[in-house]
């Protein structure tokens, strides 16, 4: 089976993955605690959803995802939110301030912090899996020219 990896960066980025892991959830009849549902149809049953969705031991299904932000509050929004338990709180990484627009800000200080946390956290990712098919990034085109801790993490993994 192919394997992907998806790593949805800044305030736009993090928003984008948490609705489409949402969508996700609702096309595999996957509840918002990991579990399958019940009710799910056969269809939504099938295995494909395995190529983005690791199951944990106890059968509950974890994305392959990395949210990061410098900023707390968009991430927030995920640990509080519907889909709190569907992530593994090492998938959240956040910095403790923005980089209020400023690209050498979030490339040589802000966001050179968080760097090696998300770069660590998508090696455990990847040593976990039997194939990995792909590692997809979801940073906004519009943004993707000044933000400085995008190009970063997308360098460096």
């Amino acid at each position: 089976m192919r394997e992907c990896i998806s790593v949805h960066i800044g305030q736009a980025g993090v928003q984008m993955g948490n609705s489409c892991w949402e969508l996700y959830c609702l096309e595999h009849g996957i509840e918002p605690d990991g579990i399958i549902s019940s009710s799910a149809s056969s269809g939504q049953r099938d295995s494909s959803f395995g190529t983005f969705f690791s199951e944990t031991g106890l059968g509950k299904y974890v994305p392959r995802a990395i949210f990061v932000d410098l900023e707390p509050s968009v991430i927030d929004g995920i640990r509080t939110g519907i889909y709190r338990t569907l992530f593994h709180p090492e998938q959240l990484i956040n910095g403790k301030e923005d980089a209020a627009n400023n690209y050498a800000r979030g490339h040589y200080s802000i966001g050179k912090e968080i760097i090696d946390s998300v770069v660590d956290r998508a090696r455990k990712m990847v040593t976990t899996l039997w194939r990995v098919f792909c590692i997809s990034t979801l940073v906004p085109v519009a943004l993707a020219i000044r933000d400085a801790m995008g190009g970063r993490i997308c360098w460096s993994i």
